[in-house]
């Protein structure tokens, strides 16, 4: 009986210990990026509208500013990378490149 125990108590420490040994799970990180392009007309805003997919997985959004000729890519960073997205717009005929962030100016010296 005594042999019994033991070895129930031995199976449960060894299924604890393997669930807890479980690897974590991927962080998720939904990142923004904005792009400008080529666009110059109402279709060329459609035809990226219309083919969100073509930019790659894990893309949640997608905003165009036609006036700005900008387009704002929310999407999953573990999924997905501003380099894909570019290939992205290119298999749509639409050049287009992360906007570099403009610097901050600095504060004027006080004297």
């Amino acid at each position: 009986m005594k042999k019994i125990a033991i070895f129930c108590l031995a199976l449960l420490m060894g299924a604890g210990v393997a669930l807890a040994a479980k690897p974590a799970a991927k962080e998720k990180k939904t990142v923004t990026t904005v792009f400008t392009t080529d666009i110059d007309c109402e279709h060329c805003v459609k035809k990226i509208l219309n083919n969100v997919p073509s930019l790659g997985k894990g893309v949640k959004d997608v905003e165009v500013d036609l006036a700005k000729k900008e387009v704002t890519v929310i999407y999953d960073s573990s999924k997905n990378d501003d380099a894909n997205i570019v290939k992205g717009f290119a298999s749509l005929k639409v050049k287009a490149e992360p906007k570099k962030a403009e610097p901050k100016k600095a504060a004027p010296e006080k004297k």
